[in-house]
C-alpha cells in the first residue's frame, strides 16, 4: 500500500529537462542581421555621372543675336526718356510731330504776331490738362522751317489772325466727329477717350483717298492720323481735309472725313455698322 502511495522520480527529471530553456549564448536568442546586397556593378548607381562638355566661346549658341537696328537704343528711352532724347539730333516732339515752342520773331519777318496760344477743347493722355493750340508765332516759324518763304503778296498779319482761328476749328471738328465713333464704346471707356499723340501725312493719300480720286473727286489737301488712347487702348484715326467754303463767322473751312483706320476687328466692325446706318437712314 506504501508503495502504491509512491511518486516515481524518472519522469518527473525528464519532463524538467525537456521544459529547460537553453542559454542566452545560444544562436536562437541573437537578432539575425540583415544581408546588404550590393546591386550588380552594371546598374546606374555604379557608372560615373556624365561630364558636362561646354562648347567653345566661338560656337554659335555663345553669340548674341543681332536685334533691330531700332532696338538698340529702345530702354534707355524708358529708363531715362529726357537723358535720352537728349543724345538724338531730332528736336521734334513725337506726340505732335512738332518742333519745340519758339515765339521768337524770324529774321526776316515782315510784321509783328501774336505769341497768344489757345487751349482746346481736346483732352491730353496722362494729364488733367486740354491739349494746347500754337501761336500765330509759332505757326510762322513751323512753316518756314518746313521750307516756306514769305513773299509781299502772300500773307499780312490779319491772314495769319484767320489761319489760326481755321486751324484750331479744324481741330475741334475733328475731335467732335472723333467723339462720335468713341459714343459706340461709351461702356468699354466711361472716362472717355483722350488724344495721345498725332501727326500730319499730307503727301501719303490713304486708300479712301485714292478710291475716292479714281471716281472723279478731288484729293485732300492734308491729312493726319490720331492716335487715341481708349481707356487703355490705342485707336488710330485718319482725317483727311478737303477744300469748302470757308463760313467767315464760324472759321469753318475744311470738309472732314474722320474715320477709325483697319488696324482692328472692332475698327472694322464699327465702319460697318456706321455705313449700314448711313445706308439705310
Amino acid at each position: 500500500m506504501g508503495a502504491s502511495m509512491s511518486t516515481p522520480a524518472a519522469p518527473t527529471v525528464r519532463a524538467e529537462a525537456m521544459m529547460a530553456t537553453p542559454p542566452q549564448g545560444c544562436p536562437m536568442h541573437q537578432e539575425a542581421k540583415p544581408v546588404k546586397v550590393s546591386p550588380p556593378p552594371e546598374c546606374p548607381m555604379h557608372q560615373s555621372p556624365p561630364v558636362k562638355v561646354t562648347p567653345p566661346p566661338e560656337c554659335p549658341m555663345h553669340k548674341a543675336e543681332a536685334g533691330p537696328a531700332h532696338q538698340d537704343r529702345a530702354y534707355d528711352f524708358v529708363e531715362c526718356p529726357m537723358k535720352a532724347a537728349a543724345g538724338t539730333n531730332s528736336d521734334i516732339d513725337p506726340a505732335n510731330m512738332m518742333p519745340p515752342p519758339n515765339q521768337s520773331p524770324a529774321p526776316d519777318q515782315p510784321f509783328s504776331l501774336s505769341v497768344t496760344r489757345e487751349e482746346s477743347n481736346i483732352p491730353r493722355h496722362s494729364t488733367e490738362k486740354n491739349w494746347v493750340y500754337p501761336s500765330e508765332q509759332m505757326f510762322w516759324n513751323a512753316m518756314l522751317r518746313k521750307g516756306w518763304r514769305w513773299r509781299e503778296d502772300d500773307l499780312a498779319a490779319q491772314d495769319m489772325t484767320n489761319i489760326i482761328k481755321i486751324h484750331n476749328t479744324n481741330n475741334e471738328q475733328a475731335w467732335e466727329e472723333i467723339l462720335k465713333w468713341e459714343a459706340m464704346h461709351a461702356k468699354e471707356c466711361p472716362c472717355g477717350p483722350t488724344l495721345k499723340r498725332f501727326g500730319g501725312k499730307a503727301k501719303e493719300f490713304s486708300p479712301r483717298a485714292r478710291m475716292r480720286h479714281w471716281m472723279g473727286y478731288e484729293l485732300p489737301f492734308d491729312r493726319h492720323d490720331w492716335i487715341v488712347d481708349r481707356c487703355g487702348k490705342e485707336v488710330r484715326y485718319v482725317i483727311d481735309y478737303y477744300d469748302g467754303e470757308i463760313n467767315k463767322e464760324t472759321y469753318k473751312f475744311s470738309i472732314l472725313d474722320v474715320r477709325p483706320a483697319f488696324d482692328s476687328i472692332d475698327a472694322v466692325w464699327d465702319r460697318m455698322k456706321v455705313a449700314w446706318w448711313r445706308w439705310t437712314s
